[in-house]
């Protein structure tokens, strides 16, 4: 096919490459300005990827160009392309328009660009955008890429605090996605997004405070979601339901909502089957982990942030912290659940520690002290001093026991008078004396026989007083331990 007319030098170089794949390099870097030799028209390289161009037998045509400074729109928008393009070290004028396209692999190499439309593209191959420089919005919306997404080094910087800086609803990506040691300004948003192939943000550095840094929610991802090894979240990272069918890392990461009262990651109704939140420091700002099943939880006391919401989570195993960290890590929520209190318990009772189990459900019960009233409060209390709530039932005992040598000193100085002088009194004995005024029933006919005098006799009456409210609390708590809803 013959050139067409009014090519310039450097258009006619990439036209009469295109048969072989040859690359055309018009310079070693990318040009900073409409450099003579340098220009090449957008609407050529479209007609290349379009099928104006030659093939040639024994070779596999494509685009390929280095250091070219491309005037115009690049817009293969709905059609297909047969042809690879790769464009390195580029300046593109105007933004590049792939949306609806079908194309084969495109790498967009250390470009500086507008902006990238790629909504509902379909590539049979990868998208590269590897150290590129993107001012503006990348957008993939319901784009399938079956060779990966790659935008390593790649630096993004939104064009409006309410665009995003990358646009990827419903994206599906196979092989993976790699978007390490980016730089990517204003919010990334990956809702319904599939990654066939795993996520890896490995240093790459997300800033949007005050807003969302990374929206996935319900994104699915089989194998890996790295958020490690220096990656850093200025703003929320929300992946509420999403779905991680391998690890969920943010080890040696970086979280930062800015604003206490922000959530710095929203991680509600997720299933994972490892999550490992171990940051490099304290998370600031909530975290959220309510209503999520996650296989294994690795995380350490040094990390948690002040408000930590469990509600509705549940999990098979824990790493990190001991005993008392775990206590603390299920009271950091403000409003006091149940739940977490029985699951972390459960979890104890499942691994053969049903001492600590028993103190978890203490610590549950203590908790709740501080939504009941007054009444219900002081109540609370008297079951936690004198039987542990019924986990602790040997508290009653020790009461009963110092009780009863009380009882027994008193009446042994201050004995009591029979109640009917006569010889068929049973003989006084301030032990047995002491148990029948403790034990709500006249189980040995003491005090029906004998009366207490003087100050004695107010010993008496709170012996009696005791013995009723410790056979009350001992019911009380070991009902609750039996029946604990």
């Amino acid at each position: 096919m013959p050139q067409p007319p009014g090519l310039n030098d450097a258009e006619r170089r990439l036209w009469n490459a295109f048969p072989t794949g040859a690359t055309v390099v018009l310079g070693e870097d990318r040009p900073a300005g409409p450099l003579p030799e340098r220009i090449v028209r957008a609407e050529i390289i479209t007609r290349l990827l379009l099928g104006a161009g030659e093939s040639r037998t024994g070779a596999v045509a494509a685009v390929r160009l280095r250091g070219a400074y491309v005037t115009g729109k690049l817009d293969v928008s709905g059609g297909v392309v047969e042809h690879e393009l790769l464009l390195s070290d580029c300046r593109l004028v105007d933004e590049p328009d792939f949306s609806n396209a079908e194309t084969r692999q495109l790498r967009l190499a250390a470009c500086r660009m507008p902006g990238f439309d790629g909504g509902g593209l379909r590539a049979d191959g990868y998208l590269s955008l590897s150290d590129s420089e993107i001012e503006g919005e990348i957008r993939l919306p319901r784009a399938q890429l079956s060779g990966g997404l790659r935008m390593n080094r790649t630096r993004v910087t939104a064009s409006a605090p309410d665009k995003w800086a990358v646009f990827g609803g419903g994206l599906v990506v196979d092989v993976g996605a790699f978007i390490r040691d980016a730089e990517i300004t204003g919010g990334v948003r990956f809702v319904g997004a599939r990654m066939n192939g795993g996520l890896f943000m490995e240093r790459t550095t997300l800033s949007n405070p005050g807003r969302i840094a990374l929206d996935a929610q319900n994104m699915v991802v089989e194998d890996a979601a790295e958020f490690s090894n220096g990656f850093k979240a200025f703003g929320t990272v929300r992946l509420r339901s999403a779905r991680f069918n391998g690890i969920l890392s943010f080890s040696r990461g970086h979280l930062d909502a800015t604003e206490p009262a922000r959530m710095a990651l929203h991680a509600s109704h997720i299933q994972a089957d490892e999550l490992i939140l171990w940051p490099e420091e304290k998370i600031r700002g909530r975290v959220m982990l309510s209503y999520s099943r996650i296989d294994m939880v690795m995380d350490h006391p040094s990390i948690w942030p002040d408000e930590l919401l469990l509600n509705g989570l549940t999990y098979q195993t824990l790493r990190g912290g001991e005993f008392k960290d775990r206590l603390s890590w299920v009271a950091r929520d403000k409003e006091f659940h149940l739940q977490p209190y029985e699951q972390l318990a459960a979890w104890y009772h499942s691994i053969g520690h049903d001492d600590l189990a028993r103190k978890v459900q203490l610590a549950k019960l203590r908790a709740r002290r501080r939504r009941l009233n007054p009444v219900g409060r002081a109540w609370n209390h008297l079951l936690d001093w004198t039987v542990g709530f019924g986990y602790r039932p040997w508290l009653a005992f020790a009461w009963f026991a110092a009780l009863l040598a009380v009882g027994t000193t008193v009446f042994s100085i201050e004995q009591p008078r029979p109640v009917k002088p006569g010889n068929e009194l049973p003989s006084f004995h301030a032990l047995i004396y002491t148990l029948d005024l403790l034990i709500p029933l006249d189980t040995f006919g003491q005090q029906l026989s004998y009366d207490a005098v003087n100050w004695s006799r107010w010993v008496a009456y709170g012996l009696v007083t005791t013995g009723w409210v410790l056979a009350t609390a001992l019911i009380a708590g070991v009902t609750r331990v039996l029946r604990p809803n």
